[in-house]
């Protein structure tokens, strides 16, 4: 079998996904087809050999509907020739697009593929295609009767459940947001973000360097200062355990952004001369309590390591997306992971978290950690809506 690499891992800035937003001026087609073209510029590969290109999207309506990846590809300048297929796993859809990359590396399938995501958050709002409970359909609706839930129900049961107080996840809040600032100040992202130039105020260009949301100068104090924000009276006579502890500070904002990965077969980057940077050693996927929703990520992390024949000791990285504190707390707490190897540049918290966009976001991020602490294996895992959960091990090539 094949050996799956990534050959380069690159993203957007990610901005604020409110009117006014950095990036919220851009069409989602616009600013997929952006990484996507500096993609093959940064390479050099010829966008003709590209086999496929798999982009992931967690709202795959209006603007960015219509299968996005073919619009994309077409916006930057691919030839015609070139195939693209838009995906839906919600949080994970770019990790996932990662996954059927290397998949179809490894099986013949595909020599030069990109995976890619995008989610402009300012445009297509979180809700917008959002079943309401009556549209669920009759046999899911008996099978949970009382309904199913919002990810930040399930993130105030996980904080119950494995009783996380409110000043931890304000804690773990701060700590992302800090190592968010240091990383961009020594020049640590420097390599995975691609600027974007964007119409100003005025009509004049503007260009979008640095993520939006990282906020250097937050503390305890303000972040203690935030009101629960998805305190429900129905959901509290549901869910009496919960102890409403989940503010806008300690979980991800909404947020716009893309990214893009060029997965090939060893022997093709070899012989395009390309040096890899990672190997897309194995990967998984797990289905959990769709109630709790968000706790995939610790059966998946479990199942990886097994296929993998590693131990979480053996990560010398591990990239856990933060779509709240309470999640990678709650898996902190399960895998036994040491604290320090786990988002060591940050996290979604500080970054946002742009749906589609961010499974390539921890791709780079994972990537980059590698090379820049010499360590060689790191391990991604991305929490999902409907209790799913995707994690991959990459290691390091060179």
């Amino acid at each position: 079998m094949r050996r799956a690499v990534i050959v380069d891992a690159l993203r957007t800035p990610f901005g604020k996904g409110r009117e006014g937003g950095a990036l919220s001026g851009v069409h989602p087609v616009d600013l997929l087809a952006h990484v996507l073209e500096v993609l093959v510029e940064r390479t050099g590969v010829d966008a003709a050999l590209i086999d496929d290109v798999i982009a992931g999207c967690g709202i795959p309506v209006a603007e960015q509907g219509g299968n996005i990846a073919r619009h994309a590809l077409l916006a930057a300048g691919f030839p015609e020739s070139v195939p693209g297929i838009s995906i839906d796993r919600k949080c994970g859809s770019s990790q996932q697009a990662v996954h059927f990359a290397a998949q179809g590396v490894m099986a013949g399938a595909y020599d030069v593929v990109v995976a890619c995501g995008v989610e402009m958050m300012s445009v297509v709002p979180m809700k917008a295609n959002r079943m309401g409970r009556d549209d669920r359909g009759p046999r899911l609706q008996r099978r949970y009767p009382e309904g199913l839930v919002t990810q930040g129900i399930s993130a105030e049961l996980i904080a119950a459940k494995w009783n996380l107080k409110r000043q931890a996840l304000d804690d773990y809040a701060l700590r992302s947001h800090r190592l968010a600032a240091a990383a961009r100040a020594d020049g640590r992202l420097a390599r995975e973000i691609v600027a974007v130039e964007v119409p100003g105020a005025d009509g004049a260009m503007v260009t979008v360097e640095h993520d939006e949301g990282i906020r250097p100068d937050t503390s305890l104090e303000k972040l203690a200062g935030l009101r629960p924000v998805f305190q429900d009276e129905e959901a509290g006579r549901r869910f009496p355990q919960v102890r409403w502890v989940v503010t806008a500070g300690n979980s991800s904002p909404t947020t716009d952004g893309a990214s893009a990965v060029l997965v090939m077969a060893e022997d093709r980057a070899e012989a395009l001369g390309l040096a890899p940077r990672a190997f897309v050693n194995h990967f998984a996927l797990a289905g959990d309590d769709p109630i709790y929703m968000l706790t995939g990520i610790i059966p998946a992390t479990a199942k990886v390591l097994e296929q993998a024949g590693l131990a979480i000791d053996d990560m010398d990285v591990c990239e856990v997306n933060e779509a709240f504190a309470s999640v990678v707390l709650a898996w902190l707490v399960e895998t036994g992971a040491d604290p320090e190897r786990v988002n060591p540049r940050g996290g979604a918290i500080a970054f946002g978290h742009p749906v589609g966009a961010s499974g390539g976001r921890l791709m780079a991020s994972a990537v980059n950690a590698l090379e820049q602490g010499g360590g060689r294996y790191a391990l991604v895992v991305m929490c999902e809506s409907g209790g799913m959960a995707n994690a991959t091990i990459l290691e390091r090539a060179g």
